[in-house]
């Protein structure tokens, strides 16, 4: 087949065609009666050398590929995708929860790198870097110019080597060098296991690594240690991960033996079914389950298993709705192809994927409008009813509809312009620092908000009518940055959920989730009629 090409093939050329006889053998092998592959490939190398022969520009062969091998998988479906060697790279690291880099948290509102806060055991924190401090240069280079994802490859690197960071830090006259040696990092999953107040524990998962699993029981240890007999757990803005860890967190809260989750596709070995194992701690506790639109993928499965045994209550917005599963084929260049080989389902039948034929709505769009308290009804007409154990109706074609509706506040244009400039959180670095005698139950005073009320206006912040409108979400996210940055994220969180409208519907829920509870445990024995009667939505 490659014979036949006038010239040779590049080498990245050479990756395509093994890709193709890779997707040949996983689709049992393409339908004789369409178009040859050999043919094609015939017909693209034969592009690709009239590209490099006669195009007035510079055209690298390694590009051109990639950008064609991307551009195939993406008229499939959003998922499938090319990963080139530094993307696959950073996927293994973050889901084997670990890399080699100084352990700090950063973030590049405007020009400046600026760090949030350093990781604490970690080189950052040993060398004494603050919340706020700027990073002016790494190794020399001038960071004004590099994106955050440029910033952290130039940070992270091989174990024991040295990196040299310039400090510009709020209220010095001027700049210094700190020298770190690059150590292990773990990336923890769940950033947050704390007690949200008396008896109530609060977890929140980010993400899904080879760790998530692990750190759970660690934290449902501790928080049992603190006297919680009730749990909230925080899956908005969690976009996935591993299917394992997925399953594995889920068998936590459903009873042994029960479906997690399971897998249809074409190919071979594509069809699984998930159950929970029996040897794992498992989780008794009253439970209520908090997502958002961004809660995609793993954080689905565990939503959905969860709902559809009736294990707990969740509350917040319709999910992503993201069902497809990607299996991810290392490519001899580094590289890899992750490439969707099946769909989810959650136990009761429910497909998790929504509707992708219009990209545009499927990435950008919000979610259609839902208000408190609106029965998953009003908001999944036409959709497919499932039921749970306890015969409670369910509805699929993606995502999963909370028990109860609650949207987010979503910030104004004024206040998202002072968190993405990281105005709030410049102040709070440098109140926090002129004020050492502060104490936890402090409020925004008439004297901090003048100070504030100057900071915006030489940072060119107009003081106007939306100021005054938002002026209690700015108290509120001054208050929190300064908890965060003197005390730590656990009290900014504190300060978060005395104004988050999901987490205080949340905590009035949970008597009701201990019945939906009893309610699912009779429904799976057959006993389930009269409990289930004073389960209402």
């Amino acid at each position: 087949m490659l014979r036949a090409l006038k010239r040779p093939l590049p080498a990245a050329l050479l990756v395509v065609a093994a890709a193709a006889a890779a997707g040949g053998l996983l689709a049992n092998r393409a339908d004789a009666s369409g178009d040859r592959t050999d043919v094609l490939l015939r017909s693209f190398g034969r592009a690709l050398a009239i590209v490099e022969d006669n195009y007035a520009g510079k055209a690298e062969p390694k590009d051109l590929v990639e950008d064609a091998v991307q551009g195939m998988l993406r008229t499939l479906d959003p998922h499938s995708n090319y990963l080139d060697k530094t993307a696959f790279d950073e996927m293994k690291d973050e889901q084997r929860g670990k890399f080699y880099g100084l352990g700090i948290q950063i973030n590049k509102p405007g020009a400046a790198l600026t760090v949030i806060a350093p990781i604490d055991g970690t080189p950052a924190s040993r060398a004494g870097l603050q919340a706020g401090d700027l990073i002016e240069k790494i190794d020399g280079e001038e960071t004004m110019n590099l994106s955050v994802q440029d910033c952290v490859r130039r940070l992270k690197g091989e174990k024991g080597t040295k990196v040299t960071i310039t400090i510009r830090r709020p209220g010095d006259d001027a700049p210094f060098d700190v020298t770190l040696v690059r150590d292990e990092i773990p990336t923890y999953s769940i950033p947050l296991a704390q007690m949200i107040r008396p008896g109530v524990g609060f977890i929140r998962i980010s993400n899904f690594t080879s760790t998530t699993a692990t750190e759970l029981d660690a934290d449902l240890r501790k928080l049992r240690e603190q006297g919680m007999t009730k749990l909230l757990l925080d899956l908005r803005r969690n976009p996935g991960g591993l299917l394992e860890q997925a399953v594995q967190v889920a068998e936590r809260f459903v009873p042994a033996g029960m479906m997690v989750v399971y897998t249809r596709g074409r190919v071979p070995g594509s069809n699984q079914d998930y159950f929970a194992a029996k040897d794992v701690d498992r989780v008794t506790e009253p439970l209520v389950v908090l997502v958002d639109h961004a809660s995609a993928s793993a954080s689905e499965i565990v939503s959905g298993a969860i709902q559809d045994h009736d294990r707990g209550l969740v509350v917040g917005e319709t999910t992503f709705g993201k069902g497809l599963v990607q299996r991810v084929i290392p490519l001899r260049g580094g590289g890899a192809v992750a490439l969707t080989t099946a769909q989810y389902f959650t136990p009761s039948g429910r497909l998790i994927q929504r509707d992708y034929s219009d990209l545009e709505d499927y990435f950008f769009d919000a979610e259609d409008g839902e208000g408190e308290g609106a029965p998953p009804e009003t908001d999944r007409s036409g959709a497919e009813i499932h039921r749970t154990d306890s015969g409670r109706p369910v509805y699929g074609g993606g995502g999963i509809t909370p028990d109860y509706v609650v949207r987010a506040e979503r910030a104004t244009s004024y206040v998202s312009r002072l968190i993405r400039e990281n105005l709030l959180f410049d102040f709070s670095v440098r109140w926090s620092q002129a004020h050492p005698d502060l104490q936890p139950d402090f409020r925004v005073d008439p004297l901090m908000l003048e100070e504030l009320k100057r900071y915006l206006e030489e940072r060119g912040v107009p003081m106007g009518q939306a100021f005054e409108s938002d002026l209690p979400v700015i108290e509120m996210r001054v208050r929190a940055q300064i908890h965060r940055v003197r005390w730590g994220p656990e009290a900014e969180n504190r300060v978060f959920a005395e104004s988050d409208p999901q987490i205080q519907k949340a905590l009035t829920l949970f008597d009701e989730a201990a019945r939906l509870a009893r309610a699912g445990e009779e429904g799976r024995t057959g006993h389930g009629e009269a409990t289930r009667a004073s389960i209402a939505f």
